[in-house]
């Protein structure tokens, strides 16, 4: 409703564009023109259309009443089904071919008989004349135009023929070729046909293949070859494979003079495409070799690479994709024909390129890992052109399969490094850089989709791929240049820089197969016959690694990369598999693992010094704040490859890593202060009774700790941290004591968990895991305790498996007895040795078997190397099981994995016990505090510190306990002594000696020495010695 404003007169409506009524009248005027135009002209098309449809239909109308009446014509003239006919039809002046023409519909079967007889008669002609050109002849002459257009009709018809009637010709296409020579076999009437009309020394031969192909030549044959099912493979060559073979051999021989690319309906993309094609033709497989047809198409599908999904055939069912027929149609025949010496760098390669960019395009359910990458999406997805995931077929899965085949992977090694396996120094050629950047992307995607042992075996063992490609890279080393590499096929904004691709690919296949050969190679090996590469080698590869390392992970990295991605999951799975994230985070993955490995033996027995493997002297400020913060570059760099960090820095995070978590736990536990009572002689029991149930909140807690001597009387004494030190050292030394039977030494005195431990302890395993936060706990709070452990053990507090070469930290001998029986050339089964392995404890011996039967499984020269690695595994791994599992539980509720990963095993064990070099006199002198009338010129503190210098370790680790209640000094000195080591004069200078006859005493809580006044150096070392010796616990105090 309308309600009367209060103002009469009406306002007059501006414009505020600043234009006349005029101008916008011109405007609308000419807009409303064009509106016009566009109507005529639409209305005009259609009725164009409209005729051109009319028009159209009124002719197929027209030809339609026409047929029956040509066709009637035909049979009075030449017979119902051209019996009357003679050679003379095959004229230009004949009517026959024209009239057959005009009404053949290949769905009619009296047609069909037509065309057969028409066939027949040619047969039949050439017999007598032997002259195809001589057929098509009148007056000696030869009307060209006519007989190319009747040839290309002819042929086409008997194609299109034979294709729409495959099921009822099915037993005649599948007799042996010497059908050919019948004359009343219609199926090979029709097809003999039209290889006699495309021979190669007619005329229009190559006019009448391209109008062949251009109408679907090889489709038409693919639905032929479809009709034989997997299982009714053939034995003998038939007669549609051989005219297969025979228009695939004049394919690729115009093929080699043209340099058109790949089209739709090729021999390529139509017959390698087709599912299992090998199993439904066999014999044909072995002719596709024996002509090198199929090296032929592999060099056509690599020139039109980026346009083969838009040209593959459509897929035959859903578990059939063709992009995944093809590809395993490749690697199968690729498997046959790629064994021998003579196989070219150019096949190599370009069947790298070719299985590399189809394995990207593989759909998910195909992909070994998807799963795991696109953690969070839906199993069902659209990806790029190949619809949704489906379940794929057995027998196509096994297809692929081939890729693991041991002598197609030694070919492609050999092939392309062999020019690399010189001493050259020069940087490689272009050429051989992409041969060899084709073929590791293959592997690669290898890698990626299949899994990967039997790949790896193969390209360590059989192939021998790391001592080649090692070559390649070296040069690329020495000569300073890494050539640059493409995906070819895949678009440019997609992938890497071709800088950055150069030298990834290679460190992505050359890392992981070399870490795999250093879990089965054994000292001798690798020491004294220096393989796979020589020590100096080695040296090298360290230096090539920490410097692509800290380019992948410190330079380049903006920020770590998240495990899932939060893009949309319809992106191509190519687009991640060699995604510039994908790439850098594998290579990063497998240098760093490489590099760990070599790293763990040169800890053990140098072939470089330790630092070389630093890829910085030091690091930053920078780089320690950010390893302090959360999801930094630092901390992933530390995650991956913390040994391209020095040690003292990885100590110095580790410490404020431990510093922090234990402020965290002070600020945040709802627990008091929690007090125990253990007596001396009870330690374990009560520890045990007491600890073992609290909570990981509770044993982060602080904890406070009342002795009771032997003769049930507390211990005078207030603990304010020394005490609880004091326990530490005191349940470690009783619980790691080799007489308590939870753990056994090796003959290096360095302690195991004891396989037998479930005959000494019922509740053995919960001590074990209560162990594990004892450990854990010395750790947490800082406390360095002596129990030095087998590297093989502390390999288990790292989650890591052992393998052969850390069995001589277990039991050297057995490991020289396997090494003989590796390098034994005699024959091993008569060493009566068989898959077992005797354990004799406490008296007890027992059998057990390293496989299943394996007590009536002889050892023999060709399982040795199976046997070796199964008892090594027993030995380091398998027996030790259950303790080491429930011990690093209770390890792990004090101590997180990422802090410890940063170190390796003999590091590992600094930081559980400290240097084994003794006390830096020197060092702790340094960083002192003097309180009381002392100074560090005072004549009681230069002879003290005079005394401290004499005394042997074993003394200076009991003064270190008895002023700091613990033996081992801070892993970074005393510097990090917390709080600063104090000595206190106990006495006035002028004190009685009466007074002077007391013995020094301490405050281990507060790392505090109360030291008297004493007259002379040797009052100084009586009293002092007998102080540390005294062992009386805290009743000095």
């Amino acid at each position: 409703m309308d309600f009367f404003s209060g103002d009469p007169s009406s306002r007059r409506k501006v414009d505020l564009g600043g234009r006349s009524n005029k101008e916008r009248d011109r405007e609308k005027l000419l807009e409303e023109a064009r509106l016009e135009r566009e109507q005529r002209k639409r209305v005009r098309l259609h009725n164009q259309s409209a005729a051109q449809i009319q028009k159209c239909f009124r002719g197929r109308k027209v030809v339609a009443v026409a047929r029956p009446a040509i066709r009637s014509e035909f049979c009075s003239h030449f017979g119902e089904f051209g019996e009357k006919a003679d050679s003379t039809v095959f004229r230009s002046s004949s009517k026959y071919f024209p009239q057959l023409f005009f009404f053949f519909n290949e769905k009619d079967a009296g047609d069909c008989q037509r065309l057969v007889q028409a066939c027949r008669l040619l047969q039949q002609s050439l017999r007598e004349t032997g002259d195809v050109v001589a057929l098509f002849t009148e007056n000696g002459q030869i009307d060209g135009p006519l007989v190319i257009y009747r040839v290309k009709r002819l042929t086409r018809i008997c194609l299109q023929t034979l294709h729409v009637h495959r099921n009822s010709l099915k037993a005649e296409l599948l007799q042996p070729v010497q059908a050919f020579n019948s004359l009343t076999n219609s199926a090979t009437l029709l097809l003999d046909t039209v290889l006699t009309l495309t021979g190669d020394n007619l005329p229009w031969s190559e006019v009448v293949l391209k109008y062949l192909l251009q109408y679907k030549l090889f489709y038409l044959l693919r639905g032929i070859f479809l009709m034989v099912e997997p299982e009714e493979k053939t034995t003998k060559m038939t007669c549609i494979e051989s005219a297969v073979l025979v228009f695939a051999s004049r394919h690729v021989r115009r093929l080699r003079s043209d340099t058109s690319k790949l089209t739709k309906g090729s021999f390529s993309t139509d017959i390698l495409s087709i599912p299992l094609v090998w199993k439904r033709f066999p014999i044909f497989k072995q002719e596709c070799i024996k002509e090198k047809i199929w090296a032929h198409s592999v060099h056509q599908i690599a020139a039109s690479l980026s346009e083969l999904p838009g040209i593959l055939p459509p897929d035959t069912c859903p578990g059939f994709p063709s992009s995944v027929c093809l590809l395993g149609n490749l690697l199968e025949i690729a498997a046959a024909a790629m064994r021998g010496p003579d196989c070219e760098l150019k096949l190599a390669s370009d069947f790298a390129l070719v299985t590399r960019y189809l394995m990207e395009r593989l759909p998910a359910s195909f992909y070994k890992f998807v799963k795991a990458l696109d953690e969070g999406y839906e199993d069902e997805m659209d990806v790029d052109g190949f619809g949704k995931v489906t379940t794929p077929e057995p027998e196509l899965k096994e297809q692929l399969k081939y890729a693991e085949e041991y002598e197609l992977l030694k070919t492609l090694v050999r092939v392309t490094c062999s020019s690399s396996a010189s001493s050259s120094t020069e940087a490689p050629s272009s050429t051989e850089a992409a041969a060899v950047g084709a073929v590791c992307a293959f592997l690669y995607a290898t890698f990626t989709v299949l899994p990967s042992n039997l790949v790896m075996t193969g390209l360590a063992y059989r192939a021998e791929l790391v001592p080649q490609l090692w070559q390649y890279i070296k040069r690329c080393h020495l000569a300073h240049s890494w050539p640059s590499l493409e995906l070819v096929g895949d678009p440019s904004d997609a992938q890497l820089p071709a800088d950055l691709l150069g030298w990834m690919l290679p460190l992505a296949v050359f890392c992981p197969v070399f870490s795999y050969l250093l879990t089965t190679i054994d000292n001798e090996e690798f020491y004294e016959q220096q393989r796979p590469l020589s020590l100096e080698d080695l040296v090298q590869l360290v230096t090539i690694l920490k410097e692509a390392l800290w380019q992948l992970l410190w330079v380049m990295s903006a920020k770590p990369p998240s495990i899932v991605s939060t893009q949309r999951l319809g992106q191509t799975l190519q687009n991640r598999m060699f995604s510039s994230k994908a790439i850098r985070d594998r290579v990063a993955d497998v240098s760093a693992s490489l590099l760990a490995a070599l790293h763990d033996r040169n800890s053990r027995r140098q072939f470089s010094p330790p630092q070389h493997f630093h890829a910085r002297e030091a690091v930053d400020e920078n780089f320690f704040a950010q390893a302090e913060g959360e999801n930094t570059r630092a901390q992933y760099l530390l995650r991956k490859a913390p040994f391209l960090v020095p040690f003292t820095d990885r100590v110095r995070i580790y410490t404020s890593q431990l510093t922090a978590a234990r402020q965290h736990s002070t600020h945040q536990t709802p627990f008091p202060r929690l007090r125990v009572r253990i007596r001396r002689d009870r330690i374990i029991e009560d520890a045990f009774a007491q600890l073992n149930p609290l909570a990981e909140e509770a044993l982060r807690g602080t904890i406070r700790v009342t002795f009771v001597n032997e003769l049930g009387v507390e211990e005078a004494g207030v603990d304010g941290g020394g005490i609880f030190k004091d326990f530490m050292e005191n349940i470690t030394k009783a619980a790691f004591d080799i007489q308590y039977g939870l753990f056994k030494e090796t003959s290096d005195h360095l302690l195991y968990p004891n396989p037998a431990s479930n005959m000494v302890h019922d509740d053995h395993l919960h001590y074990f895991e209560f162990l594990g936060k004892i450990l854990g706990k010395a750790m947490f709070e800082g406390i360095l305790v002596d129990i030095p452990f087998a590297t093989f053990f502390l390999s288990k507090l790292r989650n890591k498996h052992n393998f052969l070469h850390d069995l001589p930290s277990l039991d050297p001998e057995l490991y020289r007895s396997l090494l003989f029986l590796k390098h034994y050339s005699g024959d091993l089964s008569q060493l009566g040795l068989f898959f077992v392995i005797e354990n004799n404890e406490y008296g007890e011996q027992m059998e057990i078997e390293l496989l299943k039967d394996g007590k009536d499984m002889p050892v023999s020269n060709k399982n040795k190397i199976n046997y070796i690695h199964l008892v090594a595994n027993h030995r380091l791994n398998t027996q030790i099981r259950q303790q080491s599992s429930y011990f690093l539980r209770g390890f792990q509720q004090l101590i997180k994995m990422e802090w410890i990963n940063m170190f390796n095993e003999q590091e590992l064990q600094i930081l559980i016990s400290g240097s084994q070099e003794g006390m830096d006199v020197n060092d702790l002198r340094s960083n002192v505090h003097y309180a009381g009338g002392y100074s560090e010129t005072h004549p009681v503190i230069e002879m003290f510190w005079d005394v401290v210098k004499t005394l042997d370790m074993d003394l200076q680790q009991k003064f270190l306990k008895f002023v700091t209640g613990c033996s081992r000094g801070p892993l970074l000195g005393f510097k990090y002594l917390e709080p600063r080591f104090c000595i206190q004069r106990a006495a006035p200078e002028d004190a009685s000696e009466e007074t002077l006859d007391r013995l020094p005493t301490s405050a281990t809580c507060m790392n505090l020495l109360k030291l008297p006044p004493y007259r002379s150096k040797e009052t100084i070392q009586e009293k002092l010695l007998y102080a540390i010796t005294a062992g009386a616990g805290f009743d000095l105090s």
